[in-house]
């Protein structure tokens, strides 16, 4: 078996990450606290704020799209 030591994103603690089930965590534990952590949106995906004019062009975009479609 290969042999890959790293560090568990949630605990810190070493494991041979190809003899893990629960890839990339240590354990079942560290997995579903991660998890939680998605799910109660304790973690956030950065996102930039666009401008009234930018959300008006991109709906015209997709409504010229969606015209496209049309049968």
């Amino acid at each position: 078996m290969k042999n890959l030591e790293v560090t568990c994103p949630r605990c810190k603690k070493k494991f041979n990450y190809y003899s893990s089930e629960f890839r990339p965590f240590c354990c079942e534990k560290c997995r579903l606290i991660d998890l939680g952590q998605w799910l109660n949106e304790s973690y956030t995906v950065p996102v930039e704020k666009i401008t009234e004019e930018e959300v008006q062009t991109l709906e015209q975009m997709i409504d010229e799209k969606d015209e496209d479609h049309i049968p």
